[in-house]
């Protein structure tokens, strides 16, 4: 009967917990433009480093 007391006691204390209004940290606005930027930080330098090794593969005399 004791286990039965503990687990309904521990569960009324969860969902009071649960209840509660708590901090719910940063909007997710910020961090999606923040990805975003990321991702297109990651596609310039893609970019960038696709040209420059195709332009010094196109450097490389044939025989």
């Amino acid at each position: 009967m004791q286990l039965v007391t503990f687990l309904y006691v521990a569960t009324v204390a969860r969902l009071a917990e649960l209840r509660r209004e708590a901090e719910r940290g940063d909007s997710p606005v910020p961090t999606a433009v923040i990805i975003a930027g990321l991702v297109t930080a990651g596609i310039a330098v893609t970019v960038l480093v696709k040209s420059k090794a195709e332009a010094w593969m196109n450097g490389i005399p044939t025989k």
